[in-house]
């Protein structure tokens, strides 16, 4: 029996008893909602910006969808409680977790030493990597070291601007993705770096046989749930529910759906 179910199951026998004894002072018994310290009886509420595509946008249709949108609800499901979104601007995200607003952020929050002093992660759902990106015909650079002295396309607030500086490259100012594909592409710059759920997107829902992966970053990325430190049984709960979807390939056919492979591990 996994740790969620278990916990289900504690709580289904404590409901049991409290409707036995009429105790509570609303006479409804408490459910797993409780247990877990929810904000807002048994509806997990997640935080997220529903501007991040694929992570959490809204469709054609105006529905909130996205990858992180979905772990999020499998998640609500495995734990036997309701979901709800609450749709809050980046910078204002943690701000809402610290003051009770909701009980967790699905946002592909990425866990950093900084953000672990002050708040709890759960096991990651997202995993990813730097990638260097070229044209398909280009067999020159083959690693980050043969940028130096080439050109790349690059937005000059993100960490992949400072990596391409370092490598020695002369950077192309660009404000996202979509812009620095398009130089590529034209053969304006000889190279863009960026994460590789960027590209796997991209891949995955336009042509992008013009363009190849060069090389790619040691180092990883790991996004997942963030709590505050009160909520740790919380953080617990959600390392279950991740456990079973892993294990019963949920989230392999997400990350499938999103990307066209599996980017939780």
């Amino acid at each position: 029996m996994s740790r969620n179910r278990a916990l289900l199951t504690a709580a289904a026998a404590s409901a049991a008893l409290l409707a036995l004894t009429g105790c509570g002072s609303s006479g409804e018994p408490g459910g797993a909602g409780e247990e877990l310290g929810l904000v807002s009886g048994d509806t997990l509420t997640v935080a997220t910006e529903g501007t991040y595509r694929p992570f959490s946008y809204h469709d054609e249709s105006g529905e909130l969808v996205g990858y992180d949108v979905e772990v999020a609800e499998a998640v609500a499901g495995n734990l036997g409680v309701e979901v709800t979104f609450e749709e809050t601007q980046w910078d204002a995200i943690f701000a809402g977790l610290d003051a009770g607003r909701f009980d967790t952020i699905a946002n592909q929050v990425t866990i950093t030493p900084e953000r672990e002093a002050d708040y709890v992660f759960s096991t990651p759902y997202t995993v990813s990597t730097g990638v260097l990106v070229v044209p398909a015909d280009n067999n020159d650079i083959t690693s980050f070291a043969d940028l130096d002295g080439k050109t790349t396309a690059q937005s000059l607030t993100s960490n992949w601007n400072e990596l391409a500086k370092e490598s020695g490259a002369t950077v192309e100012a660009v404000e996202g993705w979509a812009q620095a594909v398009a130089l590529l592409e034209q053969g304006r710059v000889d190279a863009t770096i960026n994460d590789s759920l960027t590209y796997l997107d991209y891949a995955n829902t336009e042509d992008a046989s013009g363009i190849k992966v060069a090389a790619e970053t040691e180092e990883e990325s790991q996004s997942a749930f963030v709590v505050t430190p009160e909520r740790e049984a919380l953080a617990e709960a959600i390392d279950g529910a991740l456990e079973d979807l892993r294990a019963d390939g949920t989230l392999a056919e997400l990350g499938e759906k999103y990307f066209g492979e599996d980017v939780s591990e």
